[in-house]
């Protein structure tokens, strides 16, 4: 029997379902006689529990649970027939006045849209591309330098400087009164390396151990003390020790303490120069897939069902509490964060999904078995045992379905800057790295 499917705005729709009285009967009966054979009453053995007694007990129940399955495969049934893509869970109501012998139900839901994609050769796409220089390798070696660094004490009259590490004791006040997190005592931090406000850093510079200073202090507006931000304190500071930083020298010393197997400063600069290529690589990836999807939203017309924003703003919702559980909030699980906060971006992911499927589909960009090993092989090979990172990822779908999904972001990515009018910029290393 043909299905007639009824538009009631954009991606909305209603089918009407109808079911046999008689073959929900029958299916409550068949349920309620197997429930009958192990269901266990006090007064009775089981398996000898009369059929009225079961039914008076569980009858209801079984019923609504009849009733959602048989109302759900007619749906499902219904929109097969009628070849629809819906989008959630339909809206499923009882309508009064059905024929005799008939349970009738009106089923609303919303279907997936027809996504269609405007001419990409008009879209402009700026491509950035990047370089690893021997100034970004001389930075990396000094960060390096400063992780392994050691620090001396200074002399009684020697004044605190940039890279210094000093231990001080400090207590502020904002009109006269202390205030939560203000005192401090044998607190230490490393002078001219933004670990503490401008005005806190300006204050100590320059001071010997022993010295006590006052000074005025502002606290940003975005401060991330609400009590505190915007606000001026006072603050009484005294330094105990300065100690100077002693950087390691960079020679084959330095390389075999940082696991370079040759044990040279070449050796040393070439493997930082590779993980450096990798790391922009992944970088001017993902800047130029942002672009490419920022065009793609551009050129897209299609209307939203709202079913599927609803359901990823409840991701975004979870996701939410989950890094809040991570960070140690209490009862984060319970946090109450509106749905509507992720609107924009569940309504962006939504209508990204849909371009990406359809272009994707329309274009023979799935992802090959090759590109699928390649991709892993690439995340594994900057760890020490790429092997085991290999079987890691294969051992588990999710973790491959995420794998996947970068590999099909790339080859929408290189399809549309093959299509686009392209505009490559050149960046520097530092600006890439932010």
């Amino acid at each position: 029997m043909a299905v007639t499917v009824e538009t009631l705005e954009k991606l909305e729709r209603k089918i009407t379902l109808s079911l046999p009285v008689t073959a929900i009967q029958s299916e409550v009966d068949s349920r309620l006689k197997r429930m009958a054979r192990t269901v266990k009453m006090d007064g009775f053995r089981p398996g000898k529990v009369p059929m009225s007694v079961v039914a008076q007990r569980y009858g209801y129940s079984v019923q609504y649970e009849v009733m959602n399955d048989k109302v759900g495969q007619a749906f499902a049934a219904a929109a097969n027939e009628a070849n629809l893509r819906v989008a959630g869970q339909p809206r499923i109501t009882e309508k009064e006045g059905s024929p005799e012998g008939e349970l009738s139900f009106d089923a609303v839901f919303e279907v997936f849209p027809e996504v269609k994609i405007g001419d990409l050769t008009t879209a402009e796409i700026e491509k950035v591309v990047a370089d690893v220089n021997e100034s970004a390798i001389d930075k990396t070696v000094e960060i390096l330098r400063k992780q392994r660094r050691t620090f001396q004490q200074r002399a009684q009259d020697q004044g605190a400087q940039d890279g210094d590490r000093v231990t001080v004791d400090f207590e502020g006040k904002i009109d006269g009164e202390p205030f939560e997190g203000g005192k401090a005592e044998a607190f230490q931090f490393l002078v001219g390396e933004g670990q503490m406000l401008k005005e806190f850093e300006e204050a100590v510079r320059g001071m010997k151990v022993g010295e006590s200073k006052t000074f005025p202090l502002d606290f940003p507006a975005d401060y991330h003390g609400k009590d505190v931000a915007g606000k001026q304190a006072d603050f009484l500071v005294t330094v105990n020790k300065i100690e100077a930083a002693n950087l390691p020298e960079v020679d084959d010393a330095l390389a075999k303490t940082l696991g370079i197997e040759e044990g040279t400063v070449e050796a040393l600069r070439a493997d930082i120069k590779k993980n450096l290529e990798r790391e922009v690589k992944f970088r001017t990836l993902s800047r130029n897939k942002q672009a490419v999807m920022d065009a793609l939203v551009a050129k897209a017309e299609l209307d939203l069902p709202q079913a599927s924003v609803a359901a990823e703003m409840g991701r975004l919702v979870e996701g939410a509490r989950a890094d809040l559980k991570q960070r140690g909030i209490k009862d984060a699980d319970k946090a109450p964060i509106p749905e509507e906060l992720f609107r924009d971006q569940a309504e962006r992911r939504v209508r990204l999904g849909l371009v990406v499927a359809e272009l994707v589909k329309a274009n023979n960009l799935q992802v090959t078995p090759q590109q699928l090993k390649d991709q892993v092989d690439e995340l594994a090979s900057s760890y020490e045992r790429p092997a085991d990172v290999v079987r890691w990822y294969f051992g588990d779908q999710n973790r491959l379905a995420e794998v996947e999904a970068m590999v099909i972001e790339s080859n929408v990515t290189d399809f549309v800057l093959g299509q686009a009018k392209v505009v490559e910029k050149s960046v520097s290393f530092e600006e890439l790295m932010g």
